[in-house]
């Protein structure tokens, strides 16, 4: 199967179906062998930096390798490939989780809409009102612009569905491990750099996208991008910020604020328009753009691959 093929199928397949729910799925496997050396460093006592590169090293290898050994296979491997190509991308699955989320919110279903936030965010969210979960809502679906999508998409069409599962590795030890805590912040310390490093330029493409999808479907506001990267290097993260702070400008809604995070009271600093909340029409205008964004990236990123692999 030629390298375009697979990445037009890929998408495709990505936005009309997203992620099965009664199918398993590889990133289950591999958080499950996260959770094993997570144990594994508790019984031995090694939570320490050292061991934590090592696990990430061991599983993205054994990741990369398996994709490629079965992507190799006689008959079916073009088959395997296309479905570790499109298992890897998540744009779908998280635009319907996300939309709804959003029609339990306008319907003032918050409960409901609570338990379908829980599961796009890392922070708790059982103590968050209405206002709250809008916020929680949109700072996931732009951040995971990139993590969901146009990341996976950069590497796998730079280096198959191979190299996007090695990436798709690391992503899910940062998720995992990738946390500041006293349990996490020395096991988690090379997943987390890791991770920073596989998705600093795919985290300002997103950026990029954003702008032109915006101004091509008539959302865009008058923003700076100066505004825009004022706010992105406000955050921890060398990434995250970037396409929270994009969408919050675009979109004319602030992001950041008090959060809770294993029991933590954090304050996320304050990205895009302060004090304007978000609410069903701007999160309406955030989905439409981020689906834009996905797939401008995806035409420009399919038409190289066809005039350059």
């Amino acid at each position: 199967m030629s390298e375009t093929l697979l990445l037009l199928l890929a998408v495709a397949l990505d936005l009309l179906c997203g992620d099965p729910p009664r199918l398993p799925h590889p990133v289950r496997a591999i958080g499950a062998a996260y959770a094993g050396l997570d144990r594994l460093a508790d019984g031995l006592g090694w939570r320490n930096r050292l061991f934590g590169a090592a696990g990430v090293l061991l599983v993205a290898a054994a990741s990369a390798g398996l994709v490629r050994g079965l992507a190799g296979l006689p008959l079916v491997g073009w088959l395997a490939g296309l479905y570790f190509a499109y298992a890897g991308l998540a744009l779908g699955g998280l635009l319907r989780e996300g939309r709804r989320a959003a029609r339990f919110l306008e319907a003032n279903r918050t409960e409901d809409a609570r338990a379908v936030v829980a599961g796009l965010v890392s922070r708790d969210v059982s103590a968050l009102d209405a206002d709250g979960l809008w916020r929680a809502l949109a700072e996931s679906v732009a951040e995971n612009a990139n993590d969901a999508f146009v990341a996976p998409l950069f590497w796998l069409a730079v280096s198959g569905p191979a190299g996007l599962w090695a990436y798709k590795a690391v992503s899910t030890a940062d998720s995992m491990w990738g946390y500041r805590t006293p349990r996490y912040v020395r096991l988690g310390f090379f997943a987390a750099r890791a991770d920073d490093v596989l998705a600093w330029l795919p985290a300002r493409l997103t950026v990029g996208a954003m702008w032109c999808a915006a101004w091509l479907l008539g959302l865009g506001r008058a923003v700076r991008l100066a505004d825009v990267r004022r706010d992105a290097r406000k955050s921890a993260s060398p990434n995250a910020g970037w396409p929270m702070a994009a969408a919050a400008w675009l979109c004319g809604a602030a992001m950041g604020g008090e959060a809770t995070y294993f029991g933590a009271r954090v304050i996320k600093p304050i990205m895009g328009p302060p004090g304007a909340a978000w609410n069903a029409a701007r999160y309406a205008k955030l989905d439409r753009m981020v689906v834009g964004a996905g797939l401008l990236f995806a035409v420009i990123i399919i038409f190289l691959a066809g005039l350059y692999l």
